[in-house]
């Protein structure tokens, strides 16, 4: 920050063209570019001795000596990693003010060796403007620069005039404007970060209040995921004691999408937060991508499904001793099945969790023994006491209790439910016939190639009905005791060091995270927002979605009651991004034109760019579909710079993916129509559309999702060409001519 315009050349005979405007602003920033690097070395250097000093400190000394070179070592070393994650593109913008003082926004904050401020932290308050200043609200702000690198070397820069009634004579100006000079960047094959351009709309949800429920919706393109991560990015900034002691978890649709996410985060100085896809949110489950069809993962997302598991969780084990019948002392002590099914249900009253009540149901069994024993052993009778003891070493008997209550895993009541009779019985008034055989037979398969993604909320809710088996409570130690009943005073590095174990010593199955993203969340089934309330109980939370995009075919209203009950009476806010950055006009159109054969109320996004370049639709005989498909995608990759999707139909990813499987594997990515989702590409070339309009009910949507992924290209091969809209089918007849 200075109060004098920086390094401006106002001299008469300086070069007025625009290439000489150009060189001289740009030579401009590479002095400041210098000057910020420069420093950046210096305070690298200091971090890596600070770091190195802190090894050297008390080699020998008391528990307190030791835990300030815990943390001394700890802030150094974690100074030296921000430094290096963020060489790249450290700084990006450039505010000329009203009151003539100069601002350089970057990735973090960097002051001189006098303290003066030579970048702002982009999410710091004085950065706002950057994002939010426009020509209606300058918010003080005369001009807005973008400034792009490689490296160390100022490569571009783009000028917003905002304020031109306050603009200084001769202010030079470049380029087209921070945002569309940058929307034509190739992408790699991961998602790249926009702190660089973002946009008012989008940084007004970013900076949203930390508490309570910040709801993002916008179509495709509009940069959801985008603010959502970035927002995520905020919040770890502006309250890093909370959110980063707590934790902060990113949920996603898929794992192809958490891979293409998981570059942002890191890229923007933060690697704090824990990212999962719907399949992998639960520790004791390895993630999964396997997917149900749609009609089949509605009846597993419903909320009937809680009936059904709840009955399967409290019913008797398959398999489980039909009657005891044991020798002692002589006598013959006998339970018949109804004996042991009345001991079960008076252990198993409603709320009772089955893991947890397993020594409840011993004691039943125990008292129903000892009722009889008067008879069966006559004069001979023990103290109760004896009785028990005397029961509790007899082999028999063990074997007994353990294959009448074992310790049950979610997954292995699960794996019951792949008996049809046991699910009729579980679902009698919720399942219809067809849904019955249908669950029967996925379930059939579950201990033989593991579980879909649907599955894994049901085995979370069975989870939580089932409970953990009580143990004896372990005597903890204080976190500052240095010895039994002698506590050390505390000081703040002690706090500090306490706070970081308890950060790295986390559960797998951590509950307690202080906010929750929810991307596409318009998908998000009733019982998965069932698995996604139990961990986040006191969180606040980012909900992302689209609904014109929603693959989700079953009752709705389910939907609303399962979401509300989660996100409990958190007070929302609500943001709408309208502005379609990614897609050309004329890619959007063809997708536009797909969802409002279906749902012409929807409001749209306008996309803001055109390109000139149409849409390529290629319709060809059925035995010519795979060759063609090869073809058209090695032309795609020889058109563009980055990266290339190849999008078909769920059935039919892994033949289709056989057919460009000798291409780029850098560049080219085979996905489902559903993992598509949340996805972007420089191009995209679509197998056979209308396998995917017909895949469900929700079909157009699906189709509308794949359609919208491209940012320079988009092709599409199919035998069937009707799901083309009306707008575009004179061009599909063009392309198939020539």
């Amino acid at each position: 920050m200075t109060d004098e315009p920086v390094d401006v050349d106002h001299r008469a005979d300086a070069d007025s063209s625009a290439d000489g405007v150009l060189a001289r602003e740009m030579a401009v920033e590479q002095r400041h570019l210098d000057r910020v690097y420069a420093r950046l070395a210096t305070l690298r250097i200091e971090a890596a001795a600070a770091e190195r000093a802190g090894y050297g400190i008390a080699r020998v000394g008391n528990f307190g000596a030791l835990v300030e070179r815990d943390a001394m070592v700890f802030h150094a070393a974690q100074r030296r990693h921000t430094l290096d994650a963020e060489h790249e593109g450290l700084v990006f913008g450039r505010l000329d003010r009203l009151d003539k003082q100069v601002h350089y926004v970057g990735r973090l904050g960097v002051r001189s060796e006098t303290s003066e401020l030579l970048v702002i932290d982009w999410r710091a308050p004085a950065a706002a403007a950057f994002y939010q200043a426009t020509p209606a609200d300058p918010q003080g702000v005369v001009r807005r620069r973008m400034i792009q690198s490689s490296g160390e070397t100022v490569t571009g820069i783009a000028d917003d005039l905002l304020d031109a009634t306050n603009a200084p004579d001769g202010m030079d100006l470049v380029g087209d404007g921070a945002l569309l000079a940058s929307l034509s960047r190739t992408t790699t094959r991961g998602m790249r970060d926009i702190v660089a351009t973002i946009q008012r709309e989008q940084d007004e949800a970013i900076r949203s209040p930390a508490s309570g429920v910040t709801i993002v919706a916008g179509g495709p393109g509009t940069g959801k995921t985008a603010v959502a991560l970035h927002r995520a990015a905020y919040l770890l900034y502006s309250d890093r004691n909370r959110f980063a002691g707590s934790g902060v978890l990113v949920v996603g649709p898929s794992p192809v999408f958490v891979e293409y996410i998981s570059a942002v985060l890191p890229s923007l100085g933060e690697d704090a937060a824990t990212l999962r896809s719907l399949g992998g949110l639960m520790a004791s489950v390895r993630p999964t991508r396997r997917v149900d069809p749609v009609a089949l993962s509605s009846v597993k997302g419903s909320l009937r499904m809680r009936t059904v598991l709840d009955r399967a969780a409290r019913g008797s084990v398959p398999g489980a001793p039909r009657e005891l019948r044991l020798l002692y002392r002589g006598g013959l002590l006998r339970l018949d099945h109804d004996e042991l099914e009345k001991a079960r249900r008076a252990a198993l009253p409603k709320g009772a969790r089955r893991n947890e009540v397993r020594r409840v149901g011993f004691d039943n069994i125990f008292a129903a023994l000892w009722r009889q024993a008067p008879a069966a052993l006559g004069g001979r009778l023990p103290k109760r006491a004896v009785f028990e003891e005397e029961l509790s070493e007899h082999a028999t008997f063990r074997d007994f209790l353990r294959a009448w209550w074992p310790r049950l895993t979610p997954l292995r009541v699960l794996s019951w439910l792949s008996d049809v009779e046991r699910v009729r019985r579980c679902g009698r008034g919720v399942l219809s016939d067809a849904e019955t055989k249908a669950l029967a037979g996925s379930f059939a398969e579950l201990l033989e190639v593991g579980p879909t993604v649907a599955d894994v909320a049901l085995l979370d809710e069975l989870d939580a009905m089932l409970g953990q088996p009580r143990r004896p409570r372990k005597v903890k130690r204080d976190a500052f005791q240095i010895a039994p009943g002698v506590s050390e005073v505390s000081t703040f590095a002690d706090r500090q060091r306490a706070a970081r174990e308890a950060s790295r010593q986390r559960p797998d199955d951590y509950r307690d995270y202080a906010h929750i993203v929810v991307d596409e969340a318009q998908d998000v089934s009733p019982m998965q927002w069932r698995m996604l309330g139990r961990r986040g109980k006191h969180a606040s939370w980012t909900i992302v979605g689209d609904p014109a995009q929603s693959a989700w075919t079953g009752d709705q209203a389910e939907v609303d009651q399962a979401r509300e009950a989660a996100l409990g009476a958190k007070r929302r806010n609500a943001y709408t991004l309208s502005t379609n950055y990614r897609n050309s006009a004329e890619i959007f159109a063809v997708a536009a034109g797909v969802i409002r054969r279906v749902a012409p109320e929807l409001p749209l996004p306008v996309a803001v760019r055109s390109t000139g370049v149409a849409p390529r639709h290629v319709v060809v005989a059925a035995g010519e579909l795979a060759a063609v498909v090869a073809a058209e995608a090695r032309a795609l990759l020889g058109e563009v710079d980055g990266t290339v999707g190849v999008i078909t139909a769920v059935e039919r990813r892994d033949e289709v993916a056989g057919w460009v499987a000798g291409l780029s594997a850098e560049r080219l990515q085979t996905v489902t129509s559903l993992e598509a989702k949340g996805m972007e590409y420089d191009a995209t070339l679509l197998v056979e559309p209308a396998q995917i309009l017909g895949e469900a009910s929700s079909g157009a949507r699906t189709l509308y999702v794949a359609l919208s992924r491209a940012t320079q290209r988009l092709t599409t091969v199919s035998v069937d060409a009707s799901w083309l809209p009306e707008d575009q089918v004179s061009l599909q007849h063009m392309r198939n001519s020539l």
